[in-house]
């Protein structure tokens, strides 16, 4: 009587079909799991062989992970699908290579508020012209001298690809580093923070860096130095000259990232700009804003700011406005391709914010709706800002400095538009709230 044996299943028989059936298992469990998982709002095709060791070794007491903002949404509308990271690296390069800008030079003009539409004193001052595409001048400038070293102008202008942008005034906010970034980013990124005196001084104390250096360099961000002698008194509007002129600051950059201060990025920036400005198809990226702000800004101003653009024909948000999905943006983060649209629609705003209030709210719908040629953009949803970087409160305690004098802010208060304070507005309001107009 033959020994019963026992003989091993076809199906382990080939290592091919073994490993073909776990791959499909795999998938499948993370299809399913992508399925059931709406949180996940960022996705990415393959591993992109992230920088592993830190970017900075900070002191102790200086604590720039303090602070943080917890956000967890329970939904994603919209999730982003990043590509594999070597070939947005090539396609970036090749983009920024075969990339030409007509950039026009210095001008010393004479102006007055009749010619800006703003606020300007008349005298001389030195300005920037943008192009609308009928050929007419738009005058974009820095309203106040922004001074910098001439080592600093020249490490700017030789920044010919992807910059990313930040500021911090008065010691407003810690310096943070980018997270997640690829193994070639910082040779194809440049990472510019622009500080004033009273921030250098803050650094110092918590021996960051040395003001005893010629040059700042602080992990992947490279410090510019901001004179204060020229500067406006409210740091707020300090950080809009590099937060919408950075095609002006860095005249070669091909695309660039706004990054407030109060942020910490957590995805590559050649990823970023790839899916949600490149892919899309549109001149500049930015968030939906969350419906709660933290302050509003001087009353006065804003109410007069409201006025005028309610005589000029500001529309509340409805369907005839899409593919713009809203009128309010969170200018925390900023993704650009520079480019005629979107450098003049930049300009445009500036000269609405030093010409009413830093609060950039209003102006941004204002500049947008009115603004010819269209500019193409991309609001995603707060969902994806809040997978894409950290938020952290302002600076709570200031460290060993001394801070400007600044007038208080006044907050709004429910009655803002009431008892006919902005009868200009009043169509305005009715339309947004839905009422019956008389």
């Amino acid at each position: 009587m033959g020994k019963a044996s026992l003989t091993t299943p076809l199906l382990f028989q080939s290592k091919r079909l073994c490993f073909s059936v776990l791959y499909l298992f795999t998938t499948l469990f993370l299809a399913i799991y992508v399925s059931l998982s709406p949180t996940k709002c960022i996705f990415r095709s393959s591993p992109f062989d992230p920088i592993q060791a830190p970017l900075f070794s900070y002191p102790p007491n200086y604590g720039e992970h303090k602070y943080a903002i917890s956000t967890v949404r329970s939904s994603c509308t919209s999730p982003v699908h990043f590509s594999d990271y070597w070939m947005v690296l090539k396609k970036i390069q090749d983009s920024c290579r075969n990339s030409t800008m007509f950039l026009p030079g210095l001008r010393y003009i004479q102006g007055n508020a009749d010619t800006f539409g703003g606020n300007l004193s008349t005298q001389k001052r030195i300005s920037y012209f943008d192009h609308r595409d009928d050929g007419k001048e738009v005058p974009c400038g820095f309203m106040k001298e922004f001074s910098i070293s001439k080592s600093d102008r020249i490490a700017m202008e030789k920044c010919g690809g992807v910059v990313v942008v930040s500021a911090i005034f008065a010691d407003h906010d810690k310096i943070r580093q980018p997270k997640g970034l690829g193994s070639r980013t910082l040779e194809n990124v440049c990472f510019f923070m622009f500080v004033d005196d009273t921030t250098l001084k803050g650094l110092d104390y918590h021996k960051v860096i040395s003001t005893e250096s010629q040059e700042y360099k602080v992990g992947a961000w490279r410090l510019v130095r901001v004179s204060s002698q020229h500067l406006y008194k409210n740091p707020a509007m300090n950080g809009v000259i590099p937060k919408y002129l950075v095609h002006r600051l860095f005249p070669n950059s091909k695309y660039s990232i706004w990054v407030d201060a109060k942020l910490q990025l957590v995805v590559d920036p050649l990823l970023l700009i790839h899916s949600l400005v490149i892919s899309e198809n549109v001149d500049m990226a930015i968030s939906k804003h969350p419906f709660f702000m933290e302050e509003v800004g001087d009353i006065e101003s804003l109410k007069l700011q409201m006025e005028t653009y309610c005589g000029l024909g500001l529309k509340p948000w409805t369907q005839d406005k899409l593919p713009y999905t809203s009128d309010v943006p969170d200018s925390a983060l900023i993704l650009r391709k520079h480019g005629m649209r979107s450098n003049l629609f930049s300009c445009l705003l500036f000269n609405e914010l030093e010409a009413f209030n830093p609060r950039d709210q209003l102006a941004f719908a204002y500049v947008r709706d009115k603004m010819r040629p269209k500019v193409k953009m991309n609001m995603f949803e707060v969902e994806v800002f809040e997978h894409i970087a950290v938020e952290f409160r302002h600076n709570l305690k200031h460290s060993g400095t001394k801070l400007p004098q600044s007038s208080k802010t006044k907050r709004a208060s429910p009655d803002l538009f009431a008892n006919g304070t902005c009868s200009m507005c009043d169509s305005y309001l009715l339309e947004m709230w839905g009422e019956p107009r008389n």
